[in-house]
């Protein structure tokens, strides 16, 4: 902006004062001092705006870097793949004819060996606890938990009962 020094400042105050009169003077200050700030907000905004718009076209550069690399990364990985099953195709081919020459016989002899065992696990629901039930009834050990509903149903007095 442009330098304005202090000799410069008492200058322009002077004329003002002479030119606007003492009385209107501080109302034109304060109009002077919240145009110049509405200004200073209003550059502030337009450089924060353009650094906004530097930092976007950044932003995209990098987005179109990382495509072009994935990219490039999907195309040697697809080739790869393609390499690997054309090699695996050749492999297969030469095991599958050398094979054809076995009998018949020596390839039905072949069994799968049978099943492992596998326990039932009869009565899976149930609970084992380490502590007897009956243990747990003498010393009054809740076995399970009851709902407040079923509790008050349960404790309820014969004279409330109906």
């Amino acid at each position: 902006m442009i330098d304005f020094g202090f000799d410069k400042i008492a200058l322009i105050g002077a004329v003002a004062l002479i030119v606007i009169g003492p009385e209107k003077l501080p109302r034109v200050a304060r109009t002077v001092g919240t145009l110049m700030g509405k200004a200073r907000r209003y550059v502030a905004d337009v450089k924060a705006e353009v650094n906004r718009s530097i930092e976007l076209e950044e932003l995209q550069k990098m987005k179109a870097q990382f495509e072009t690399a994935a990219r490039d990364v999907e195309q040697t990985v697809h080739r790869e793949v393609n390499a690997a099953q054309q090699a695996f195709g050749q492999t297969y081919n030469e095991v599958t004819g050398a094979l054809d020459g076995v009998t018949d016989a020596a390839a039905s002899a072949y069994q799968p060996p049978p099943p492992q065992y596998r326990h039932p696990k009869k009565r899976w629901r149930l609970k084992r606890t380490a502590v007897p039930h009956w243990y747990k009834q003498r010393q009054g050990i809740k076995r399970h938990t009851q709902s407040a509903a079923a509790r008050v149903a349960r404790f309820k007095p014969a004279s409330l009962k109906k």
